[in-house]
């Protein structure tokens, strides 16, 4: 291995919660203070998580180094816990600073209010300085301290327009009350002065801000749901009886007991009892599940009304509920492609915001309006320019949406994956196992010269009792039943996708697909009742002198997965193209694909597994965007080639690992599910970037050209971020509807 790829290998990735980011020119900012720490690879931060995710060449001090360079940039970096606490569930927490704000502010809006009733209600300068400082440098020293950081960054941000702006007003009210004061104001008289202006757009900044950290609590809330499916504690066995003991105490190995009525705190196996499980929070499947000893459990899961003793399995990381959670966090926590597009707009757009605001100033001043309202025109442009909704246009919308389809049992690994989803026109299924139930049964073994079924049986049950396929436990299956003894085969030779060969009672013989039987030149007669059921056929051959001969037929039936045909219809309906790549011999494949609505020009059969990213390679050479369905190890090669991979999660790891959707329960319409809600979460990014842009391109200009005063604009960007995070949030809503009702989870 040479120097760049064991230093590839041995990246660490490190998330480091982050307070103090207000909108996407922060996000840049952070990125790339944390890019110019010596070891880091790459950096990504997330506005709507208010997170970094770093991946480094593992050093020494890395954490503390990254963490400086963090607070260095102005921001702060925050624990883990810390963040936790930072969103507590209370629908009002963290109001109290806004609320004064909107008691200060109230008295000076006011007589604005009433001026239109006649009634005059203006209030002393002194007093309306009284109640506007307390605003200003009391709730707005966040902006002062933020954009001050910027300065020295030499960069901008929301915060320093803001500071910016508010302090301008702030300014020229004391001007124009001291000029008042001095009798240089025309007519001695008090001017209308803008303590208001500052007052006002610092509170409804703050409101802003306040409302997006209550939606985002709502839209993180499915991180959250799985996080308490934890219970705190477990009731060990021992030999000294039930003990409670913390769930962090707990150990593969340990037997529990499970009560009715509680979460199972690992995933274990039932040793005793038998009980309904709800696994609808894990999984989105809409019933329990009857679990009897012997059966697997998933941690977090309900247990029903009766007692279960359960060995541990998995525990902590290594648990499913934590790899769902960690799924999740990844998918939240990484950037779609489009957001770099938005990034490097946001880079560059507090520069020009300011610039215009600066060209606002000199041209109404030179045209004669007055240094006064040079000045309040380009407050209102500094502040309604503010690029808050930009970022949080596209990372709340993939958070809502990833959030959306955990709680229905689609776990999507990247954001990537999510974006690219609806783009899909072709959808490739492998047969085994992910169209079918991958359980085939042998339904006939038809001996060849008049064999004795039974010695051929006992045959082939010899040559299979070392595998795991799916035909090989069918034989064994079928073996067992009807009480035939078999041994384990000497000299055993496995080629996949082909069969097996071995040595069983002093005989050379061999279980072989109908592909290897071409291979080796034996013709194989396939009986007619067979090819019109769409059986799986393999051949039992004896080689003598080392030519093959076939002594028998095995014929293997599986059936479709309940709602199948439903869900291959659904995809068609989608005007999706539907194809199915299996192994199995064209008449078998074409006759399941017939049950399944699936053309025949459609079926690629015969295909070897390493040859299955082959065909998904081909159809994606035709100019398709391919989705690929699958479960099996064999499967994994296809799905990381497709450019969607979906993996059903009753499957391998090494395919949800090479996937990039993975699907929680075997029901196909899950996969019709996760290319909608690709969909919809894409027209929401794109709904929400052209209310972000064009908010700014319309307010702008009529906020240069003195259409907007201050205290509008403020209230108008404070309603662009949060009309952004209610668009995202009507994901929820519709999440559903785009699940058929047989998979609707309950609540």
């Amino acid at each position: 291995m040479n120097l760049d790829s064991a230093s590839l290998a041995a990246t660490t990735t490190l998330d480091i919660p982050i307070g103090g980011m207000t909108c996407a020119s922060c996000v840049g900012r952070v990125e790339k203070a944390l890019q110019r720490v010596p070891g880091v690879r790459s950096a990504t931060v997330n506005l709507a998580t208010e997170s970094a995710r770093i991946a480094f060449t593992p050093e020494a001090d890395m954490d503390a180094r990254l963490r400086r360079a963090v607070r260095d940039a102005g921001y702060e970096p925050r624990a883990a816990t810390e963040a936790m606490a930072a969103q507590p569930a209370s629908a009002w927490a963290g109001f109290a600073p806004v609320g004064l704000g909107l008691l200060l502010s109230a008295p000076l809006i006011a007589p604005m209010l009433a001026a239109p009733f006649g009634a005059d209600w203006m209030l002393a300068p002194w007093l309306q300085l009284l109640l506007a400082a307390p605003v200003q440098f009391g709730l707005g020293a966040r902006f002062y301290r933020a954009g001050w950081h910027a300065l020295k960054a030499r960069t901008g941000n929301m915060d320093l327009l803001v500071a910016l702006g508010t302090s301008a007003a702030f300014g020229l009210s004391l001007w124009l009350w001291w000029r008042a004061a001095s009798g240089a104001h025309a007519g001695h008289a008090v001017p209308h002065l803008y303590f208001e202006a500052s007052s006002v757009v610092i509170t409804l900044v703050l409101l802003g801000k306040w409302l997006e950290a209550r939606a985002k609590r709502q839209a993180t809330s499915a991180i959250r749901a799985l996080q308490q499916l934890r219970p705190e504690t477990a009731h060990v066995l021992g030999p000294q009886g039930e003990r409670d003991l913390p769930l962090a105490e707990v150990l593969p190995g340990d037997r529990l007991a499970v009560r009715p009525g509680e979460r199972m705190p690992a995933d274990a196996r039932v040793i005793e009892g038998e009980s309904e499980v709800d696994e609808s929070m894990l999984t989105g499947e809409p019933l329990p599940v009857v679990k009897r000893a012997g059966d697997a459990l998933t941690g977090g899961s309900v247990n029903g009304a009766g007692r279960l003793v359960v060995e541990v399995r998995a525990v902590g990381a290594e648990s499913v509920l934590a790899r769902i959670i960690r799924l999740v966090e990844d998918a939240q926590a990484a950037k779609a492609p489009i957001q770099r597009l938005v990034d490097k707009v946001a880079a560059v757009f507090v520069p020009v915001v300011l610039l215009i605001g600066l060209a606002t100033l000199a041209g109404w001043w030179l045209a004669g309006a007055g240094l006064e309202a040079a000045l309040i025109h380009a407050v209102a442009v500094l502040v309604i320019a503010c690029p808050c909704a930009l970022g949080l246009a596209t990372p709340v919308a993939v958070m809502v949406g990833t959030g959306v389809a955990a709680r229905q049992g689609i776990l999507i690994k990247d954001a990537q994956a999510l974006e690219l989803a609806h783009r899909v026109d072709t959808v490739a299924f492998d047969k085994t196992g992910t169209l079918t139930l991958g359980t085939p049964e042998l339904t006939a073994l038809l001996p060849v010269d008049g064999g004795d079924e039974r010695a051929l049986l006992k045959v082939a049950a010899s040559l299979q009792s070392g595998s795991g396929h799916p035909l090989a436990r069918a034989v064994l299956a079928a073996a067992k039943a009807r009480g035939v003894a078999f041994d384990a085969p000497g000299r055993l030779q496995s080629l996949p996708g082909r069969g097996v060969r071995g040595a069983v009672d002093g005989g050379d013989w061999a279980i072989a697909s109908l592909r290897w039987c071409d291979e080796l030149g034996v013709p194989v007669a396939v009986p007619r009742a067979q090819q019109d059921q769409g059986a799986t056929l393999s051949a039992l051959l004896r080689f003598d002198a080392g030519r093959p001969a076939v002594r028998a037929l095995l014929a293997f039936v599986d059936q479709p997965k309940p709602h199948a045909a439903e869900a291959v219809g659904a995809l068609r309906a989608r005007g999706l193209r539907v194809v199915m790549i299996s192994g199995d011999n064209l008449r078998a494949a074409q006759a399941m694909a017939a049950r399944l609505g699936i053309d025949a020009a459609d079926v690629r059969a015969e295909v070897l597994p390493a040859d299955k990213a082959e065909q998904v390679a081909a159809l994606k050479a035709g100019g398709h965007v391919v989705a690929m369905v699958g479960d099996g190890a064999n499967d994994a090669p296809a799905l990381a080639a497709a450019d969607v991979g979906i993996a059903m999660a009753n499957g391998t790891d090494v395919a949800m690992e090479a996937a990039g959707i993975t699907l929680m329960r075997g029901d196909l319409a899950l996969v019709g599910a996760a290319l909608e809600l690709s969909a919809r979460t894409v027209a929401k990014i794109r709904q929400n970037l052209f209310w972000a842009f064009a908010y700014n391109v319309a307010g702008i200009p009529l906020a240069a050209f003195g259409l907007l005063s201050p205290v509008v604009a403020g209230a108008a960007m404070a309603l662009s971020s949060v009309s952004v995070m209610g668009n995202a949030l009507l994901l929820r809503r519709a999440a559903r509807s785009i699940i058929p009702a047989h998979a609707n989870p309950p609540g």
